[in-house]
């Protein structure tokens, strides 16, 4: 697990200065990290015996105060910045709570997070929703109150910001990278990512974001937020919720993801590969300052699964 510094280890055969910009991160993923994931046997296609890395998943049960509220599936990092971020996009913590304490207990994987506010969600645990997360993820409540209530800052999107942003964030070290079979979530600033979080489900990705915003005091007006899964409405609500008004996807759009996003006012931009990218709500904001000629397309070797589908046929269907 990596520090406040960022610092974890190098991949094999990378090079000082191709990698300069990590030291921009607050947190990003340490592929590296043994607990994260496995090596395990097997054979392929031709029945050669193969070896290949694959990420770990483990139970997170979580508490607020005395009352439990659900078990995750996750990859076991960063759970103190997931349990929070989770009680926030579930509008179970306020955002001038006063959280007194986050324990986290390894050997029984139960999170506890305590508030001064005493706490009871007994109804509003009775009425949730099953999310389109590929890890299922549950949202509690009024889904809608956030999107009508939203008024999001007037920041701006410079077209050079997001060409840079996603050329450092395809070439960071990742559990992706070395494992696949995983979303990644990245808070960033300008052209400058910041906090990069991965998890089985982009629900967990984006609570573990949420939850270091809150714990840090990280301003969400002038953020961006990137994400590696589908524009669902889901992702829509929870940036929302966090306040930040720039959403972009190297993946494809729901129907119901726009139809929020519209109606929040968030800046949605999607399919962004290379010096390709669909912005299909909050136009206003994107000030158009890159010249195309000088933005390199997307390696093979950094391209997700759906990459090529979508080039050819224009869907965003193939992107967990």
């Amino acid at each position: 697990m990596n520090g406040p510094s960022g610092s974890v280890a190098r991949p094999p055969g990378a090079e000082e200065e191709d990698l300069a910009f990590l030291s921009e991160y607050l947190v990003r993923p340490d592929p590296f990290d043994p607990r994260l994931s496995v090596a395990v046997r097997g054979i392929d296609h031709t029945g050669a015996p193969v070896e290949t890395r694959v990420v770990t998943e483990r139970a997170l049960t979580l508490f607020l105060n005395s009352q439990e509220i659900v078990t995750m599936m996750t990859i076991g990092d960063h759970p103190e910045h997931l349990a929070v971020g989770y009680l926030l996009n579930q509008n179970m913590l306020k955002p001038d709570d006063v959280v007194t304490a986050v324990d986290y207990d390894a050997e029984l994987d139960v999170v506890v997070v305590r508030t001064e506010r005493k706490t009871d969600y007994e109804d509003k645990l009775r009425k949730r929703t099953l999310t389109s997360g590929c890890a299922q993820g549950t949202a509690f409540g009024d889904l809608m109150d956030v999107i009508e209530e939203a008024r999001l800052p007037h920041a701006e999107l410079r077209t050079s910001w997001l060409y840079a942003l996603t050329h450092k964030i395809n070439r960071t070290p990742s559990l992706y990278l070395e494992a696949g079979a995983i979303h990644g979530c990245v808070l960033c600033q300008r052209d400058r990512p910041l906090v990069y979080m991965e998890d089985v489900g982009r629900h967990n990705a984006v609570d573990k974001v949420a939850g270091y915003m809150h714990r840090h005091g990280i301003d969400p007006a002038d953020k961006i937020f990137y994400t590696t899964g589908r524009l669902t409405s889901e992702m829509v609500i929870k940036t929302v919720r966090m306040g930040i008004p720039v959403l972009v996807s190297r993946s494809g759009f729901t129907a119901w993801g726009v139809e929020l996003a519209r109606k929040a006012g968030l800046t949605l931009i999607g399919r962004a590969r290379g010096k390709r990218f669909i912005a299909l709500c909050g136009a206003e904001r994107i000030v158009f300052d890159q010249d195309l000629a000088y933005v390199a397309e997307e390696s093979a070797r950094h391209r997700r699964k759906g990459a090529e589908d979508e080039e050819k046929g224009g869907k965003g269907g193939a992107d967990g």
